[in-house]
């Protein structure tokens, strides 16, 4: 029996209220009310859909995958439009996944877009079992790395995410941004669309800190703040090192 709250036995499946809209090549291939949420990783949920919401003219068988006792695998085709290997489609056959015999699932990377209702989602939905909630403090936050100190801000705002842990961001005024050289690798989440990297040259580490321009509404407070990795850089919060 599946537990009612995480983390949960995978896989977790779970019907979705929402309208769920998958945009590629200028059509809905999927415009349905029957999307399940389905965890099968313990992190975060994706989207399966029955068999029956999108239109087998779209698929075409792949060639690109051998094929799977447990599952098929086809290509998205829309007009000049392709994604290669983009639809996974579950027989139920094999014992890990005959919970989701009948369903389907579409690379949410392939599709140009993904909706719920009318609001564009990012890298996969968000997880109804987790909050996000950013606080105000007045906590004396230190940074530094190799004995270099790279931030001090006494207004940090404090990011907690359930089953996560506790992340600073910091003001751009409140860190020594004149050591930092930008990183060329950017990703995104769910809460904070597009989040860009840097890299430090006083130290071996790369990467060490981050900052987003244009985040959700659960983060709007964020805008233009930046986070160090904690693991990577030494930090004292109110005068005591961290762990």
């Amino acid at each position: 029996m599946s537990s009612t709250a995480p983390p949960f036995a995978q896989p977790r499946i779970e019907p979705s209220t929402k309208r769920v809209r998958v945009l590629f090549g200028g059509k809905y291939v999927v415009d349905t009310k029957q999307a399940k949420l389905v965890w099968e990783t313990p992190f975060y949920p994706t989207y399966l859909f029955p068999t029956s919401v999108l239109d087998p003219s779209f698929l075409r068988e792949s060639s690109d995958h051998k094929p799977e006792p447990d599952v098929k695998f086809y290509d998205l085709v829309v007009g000049d439009h392709e994604a290669r290997c983009a639809v996974t489609e579950f027989t139920g056959q094999g014992s890990d996944t005959k919970d989701l015999a009948g369903l389907l699932k579409i690379g949410f990377s392939a599709a140009n877009a993904w909706l719920e209702e009318d609001e564009r989602i990012y890298i996969h939905p968000k997880d109804p079992y987790k909050r996000v909630d950013v606080l105000q403090s007045s906590r004396q936050v230190r940074v530094a790395l190799h004995g270099v100190e790279l931030a001090l801000t006494n207004r940090p705002r404090l990011l907690f995410e359930t089953g996560l842990r506790v992340r600073t961001y910091m003001p751009l005024t409140d860190v020594r941004v004149d050591l930092l050289v930008p990183s060329d690798t950017t990703s995104e989440c769910p809460y904070k669309p597009t989040i860009f990297t840097f890299s430090c040259p006083t130290g071996t580490y790369t990467e060490i800190l981050w900052y987003y321009r244009t985040p959700q509404p659960e983060c709007g407070q964020m805008t233009g703040y930046l986070a160090f990795y904690d693991e990577k850089v030494d930090v004292w919060v109110d005068g005591e090192k961290q762990a």
